[in-house]
């Protein structure tokens, strides 16, 4: 009989986090692109830069009231931002909770 080794199992010394957000804030964005629609939404106005002044339709091939639902998952976990004015919306990436996020990710 052969023994293995369990040296991937060992205990490893404690580890100081330093993203600043917490376990349940990290489970909603990821949580939040959790859907293929979402991460190509996402990708698309990182791809973009600054605001998207366009249609979203214009990037998915989905009803305008499911976009909608996406990019509200979306806002709601932080990641991107959208103001309007009087004849348009603009939807922009929120840099800082996308870097918090790449940072718990890397923590992991």
């Amino acid at each position: 009989m052969s023994t293995m080794s369990n040296s991937c199992c060992a205990p490893k010394t404690s580890t100081t986090r330093t993203s600043d957000i917490d376990t349940d804030d990290l489970a909603r964005m990821c949580k939040a692109l959790a859907h293929p629609a979402r991460v190509q939404l996402l990708r698309h106005l990182i791809d973009h830069g600054d605001c998207y002044f366009g249609k979203l339709t214009d990037v998915l091939p989905l009803a305008p009231s499911t976009i909608s639902q996406h990019v509200s998952i979306l806002k709601e976990a932080g990641l991107i931002e959208g103001s309007s004015d009087e004849q348009r919306v603009c939807y922009c990436v929120n840099k800082e909770r996308l870097q918090q996020l790449k940072a718990a990710m890397a923590e992991l």
